[in-house]
């Protein structure tokens, strides 16, 4: 039994009746307690549990049929509206554990006159507040809007979103709520795709709680994550007002920038009032008192500059210049952590001591990469300590707990990682991503270890002066990409990690099963929003033009469509009949997509990662053009290793026509899915690169030890 399948109330009522006793006798106390709870003032906010586990198989009663009975004679005898009629749920042969889950949620018992002992003790129910059937009809709830609320937050958390939403309704027409309430009734909202009631409903709350920054934190990044960016700003320049002492709202009011842009002039307009704004930023950072100290601390755990590399341009410069900021702010909050370290010691058994540092211990795309270097250290050389400070642990958890000498799992306490890692005196400390987790920022921004690198899993410079090293990938980085970095960049053989192959089984879905044409060329377009630049829109139009059949699947994309009627309307063509904008709610489904479509289409600028890999481990064709920047060679490294390299394009119009020969040419298409799936133990597991590693981290140790 699923609780969410019963509709329960804010006060739910349990009888447990004798349904062995005379029919009579039965239907005449079933009806006066159901009389009770129709004639009862709150009666929409009771629900009555009946218990019939007495009831055989083999029986003539009916115990529905008994309650239709009562219920159509007292329709009659109140004139009662079909939804007048009381929520009453019969419960029938729930087993032990389903009568755990339901007992904490009944408020009373009613006593009756012969009762089924021996199911009221099996069920646990018997601790259950006892009320007499004399009570029932001036029962009054006590705290009826507090167990309201209550009840409606418990249908918030059980993603009952919209039954969430209609007793929050009714709540906040005659009354005030509070702070929670708002923001569980926005995150409703948020959740059945309604973005204009979940901004009402937060400015509704912040006119009640104006100083609310939980409210203003939200309202500001939901008008962000829906490309409502200036809106985001005016809103963060209104808290910072606001909130003068809370530094995220000027982090926010100065450095939001979009998710995705409407043309390149807007990409160079924010790019512009990004530098500027981190200026005077800078210029009103106080950090002379204790406050100011905390508050800008405090600020940084709620901010990143995510976005900023997504503009397609080289952010060494501003990323330097944001990461010294966020440095100073460290420094000045904890001072005993910025020293440089000596380098230890090599113990007795000579093994270099390297931690991991990272939120995202657990399955995640920043992070997954990573088992391999673990799975293939040789732990002759080197002694593993993994640092897991976020909380969602899965069964990736358990592979780098598995891989670890040491495994440390922390969560969300900054102060008790950076103390544990100088405890542990590690030689080389590595943060596996910097700039997605805004606490393992400001960790980065200390000096914990007397080495400290960087790796790609977020595949942009740091800026940070503590950190010493990029660990990179030869296959990933252009001629000249020491001016991309503020460390110093190391390239790793090949892609430079050791991915796991991933586990995709077998296609058990159709195209119907996502209402997709059986005659269709599908292009999976899966990356991220933000991954996709205005300039590049056009390309999907040029494909269309040649593929009538083409259809263009957008898992992520909705924020897209917009652009992409534009795109696809400069060469008469309408995007409604090309474009699809799927949800995928389950990997499980994802993976299926990648088997069902036709061709991969990468994203220009910045490459899929695990998701070109994944593709990879479907065997479904991908045509990518490498970028600037390593973070725009992805799939043109995985391409290379695998040795499939033709669908590889040079530049825009040649990426067009790859993708419109894959289209067309089905016998090329199943000639280069064939060929990859020939290669695939040349790309996953590479210990190349592990051995490359482990020589770089010798490498520096030792010459740490002797200068």
């Amino acid at each position: 039994m699923d609780l969410t399948t019963f509709n329960l109330k804010p006060l739910n009522l349990l009888i447990f009746p004798d349904w062995s006793q005379a029919e009579e006798l039965l239907y005449l106390e079933l009806a006066a307690i159901i009389k009770s709870i129709v004639t009862h003032r709150d009666r929409h906010n009771l629900a009555l549990l009946i218990d019939s586990t007495e009831i055989s198989e083999d029986s003539e009663l009916d115990a529905h049929l008994i309650l239709s009975g009562i219920l159509m004679n007292l329709c009659m005898e109140e004139d009662l509206e079909p939804s007048d009629e009381p929520e009453i749920i019969l419960l029938e042969n729930l087993s032990q554990s389903q009568w755990q889950n339901l007992v904490p949620q009944i408020q009373y018992r009613i006593r009756l006159t012969a009762e089924n002992q021996t199911a009221l003790a099996e069920s646990g129910a018997d601790k259950i507040p006892v009320l007499e059937q004399a009570q029932l009809s001036e029962l009054i709830l006590e705290s009826q809007t507090a167990r309201a609320i209550d009840f409606a937050n418990t249908l918030y958390i059980q993603g009952r979103y919209e039954a969430a939403i209609e007793l929050y309704q009714k709540l906040l027409a005659s009354q005030i709520g509070d702070i929670e309430l708002y923001f569980n009734f926005s995150q409703c909202w948020r959740n059945v795709n309604n973005i204009e009631e979940a901004i009402a409903t937060l400015e509704c709350g912040i006119r009640y709680h104006r100083t609310a920054g939980q409210l203003h934190f939200e309202l500001i990044k939901i008008c962000q994550q829906n490309g409502r960016t200036q809106q985001a700003i005016s809103k963060a320049e209104i808290a910072a007002d606001i909130l003068p002492n809370e530094y995220v709202f000027k982090l926010l009011k100065h450095l939001t920038l979009p998710i995705i842009y409407e043309d390149t002039e807007e990409i160079k307009l924010y790019r512009h009032r990004f530098v500027r704004e981190l200026e005077n930023l800078i210029e009103q950072t106080s950090l002379t008192t204790p406050e100011d100290k905390t508050n800008a601390c405090c600020g940084l755990r709620s901010f990143t500059n995510f976005y900023l590399a997504y503009q397609a341009h080289n952010v060494v410069e501003s990323q330097s210049k944001y990461a010294n900021l966020v440095h100073q702010i460290m420094v000045a909050n904890y001072p005993q952590w910025v020293q440089s370290q000596p380098m230890p010691p090599l113990p007795e058994n000579g093994k270099i001591r390297v931690g991991y540092v990272s939120s995202y211990l657990h399955s995640y795309s920043g992070t997954l990469w990573l088992t391999g270097w673990l799975r293939y250290a040789d732990t002759k050389q080197l002694e593993i300590y993994c640092y897991y400070t976020g909380n969602e642990p899965d069964p990736i958890t358990e592979q780098f707990r598995e891989y670890s000498h040491v495994f440390r799992h922390i969560p969300h306490n900054l102060e008790a990682v950076c103390q544990q890692i100088i405890d542990d005196k590690l030689h080389i400390l590595v943060f596996p991503e910097i700039g997605m987790d805004a606490p393992t920022i400001q960790i980065a921004a200390l000096r914990l270890a007397p080495v400290q690198c960087s790796a790609w899993g977020h595949p942009v410079t740091s800026g940070l002066p503590t950190i010493d090293y990029f660990i990179s990938s030869e296959l990933m980085e252009p001629e000249n990409a020491q001016l991309h970095y503020s460390e110093k960049l190391i390239k790793l053989p090949n892609i430079g990690v050791s991915y796991p192959k991933p586990t995709v089984g077998k296609l058990n879905n159709s195209r119907l099963d996502f209402d997709l044409r059986e005659d269709a060329v599908i292009y999976l377009c899966c990356q991220a929003p933000f991954k996709y630049l205005p300039q590049y829109d056009f390309i999907l139009a040029q494909i269309a033009r040649r593929v009538p059949q083409a259809q263009f699947i957008f898992p992520r994309g909705e924020l897209l469509r917009k652009r992409l009627k534009r795109a696809f309307a400069a060469v008469k063509l309408d995007s409604e009949d090309y474009c699809l904008f799927r949800a995928i709610a389950t990997r499980q489904e994802y993976i299926a997509m990648n088997f069902l479509a036709d061709v991969f289409l990468d994203t220009f600028t910045w490459s899929g990662g695990n998701t070109s890999l994944e593709a990879i481990a479907c065997n479904l064709p991908i045509v990518t053009c490498p970028g600037e920047f390593m973070r725009g060679l992805h799939a043109y490294s995985f391409l290379k290793m695998l040795g499939v390299t033709d669908t590889i394009a040079q530049n825009e119009q040649e990426y067009i026509d790859i993708a419109v020969k894959l289209g067309l040419d089905l016998e090329w298409r199943r000639d280069v899915a064939q060929r990859m799936s020939q290669r695939h133990d040349y790309l996953f597991d590479d210990r190349v690169c592990v051995t490359a590693l482990e020589g770089f981290y010798q490498q520096i140790v030792r010459e740490r030890l002797e200068s």
